[in-house]
């Protein structure tokens, strides 16, 4: 599908990677809590916004809704309705990320609407309490930057990550949140917290990363694509495979730009239905 001509502004929402993901245990509301280190990366959606009398959205490179059925336009909504403006926008998304892959592509591009509209039409609106209500990487991507996330993933202390060189990895598999943790849940199992320390003391000296993702097992249990897309970023002589988030994108780490442009052009050849990235961490 084309891209839309552009027009107003445009917002970069990027995605994020987990560099491991610790599950503590089930809450009595049914969610879990969570400790993990959630880092933004240099690729991700756009989004164009312009003020309009009625709101309004499109939605190009996926087959997505344009209404209430869609996180942007949930988020403008909310945002327009807080600042009290009768008042709309036009909003244009293109979509560059895989859909429901563990990038966290719909709750980035919430934030960035909510980051967007305060800007069109500022109002003092306590942006952080209408991306709580939104979903739970959402107040992640209102930051901006890497930190490390507990309770439901609402609870963030920031902390500097180094610039690190990465592949990813999506097999063309959608795995929903809900089920990745009901998997989970049907194993009855927890898992440690992370030792954050020395996750960043790896990441900057080349060693193996000793992170783990705790709904990986789940998920790669069910889909063969998910345990070929590890094992194919282990071939491609990175480090320290592991899925991100609920899935099924998966990553690992090159020693330089240069590497990992190189191990994504070798996976991209074997395998050319996947949708294979170089990045880095922001």
């Amino acid at each position: 599908m084309p891209d839309a001509p552009m027009s107003g502004t445009t917002y970069f929402a990027p995605a994020k990677v987990n560099l491991g993901l610790s599950v503590r245990a089930v809450r009595a509301d049914g969610y879990h809590d969570l400790h993990t280190l959630m880092v933004p990366l240099q690729v991700g959606d756009d989004l164009t916004v312009a003020p309009a009398p009625a709101l309004t959205l499109e939605v190009y490179g996926a087959d997505l809704p344009t209404g209430d059925g869609n996180l942007v336009y949930r988020a403008a909504r909310a945002y327009l309705d807080a600042a009290g403006t009768d008042r709309g926008a036009h909003l244009v998304l293109h979509k560059r990320l895989p859909l429901a892959s563990g990038l966290g592509g719909g709750s980035s591009d919430a934030a960035t609407t909510l980051m967007a509209l305060a800007r069109v039409y500022p109002a003092g609106v306590d942006l952080h309490a209408i991306a709580r209500t939104l979903g739970a990487d959402v107040p992640f991507f209102l930051l901006g930057r890497a930190a490390v996330a507990e309770g439901t993933g609402d609870l963030l202390t920031p902390l500097p990550v180094p610039r690190t060189p990465l592949v990813l990895v999506n097999p063309g598999v959608e795995v929903s949140a809900r089920d990745a943790y009901r998997w989970l849940d049907a194993e009855e199992t927890t898992t440690p917290p992370l030792d954050i320390d020395e996750v960043l003391a790896t990441l900057a000296d080349g060693r193996p990363v000793p992170y783990t993702n705790a709904l990986q097992g789940p998920v790669a249990a069910r889909h063969a694509p998910v345990r070929d897309a590890l094992a194919a970023l282990g071939s491609a002589g990175l480090r320290s495979p592991l899925m991100s988030g609920s899935g099924s994108t998966c990553f690992a780490l090159a020693a330089s730009e240069d590497a990992a442009h190189a191990a994504a052009q070798a996976i991209a050849v074997q395998h050319p239905a996947w949708w294979v990235h170089a990045t880095c961490t922001l």
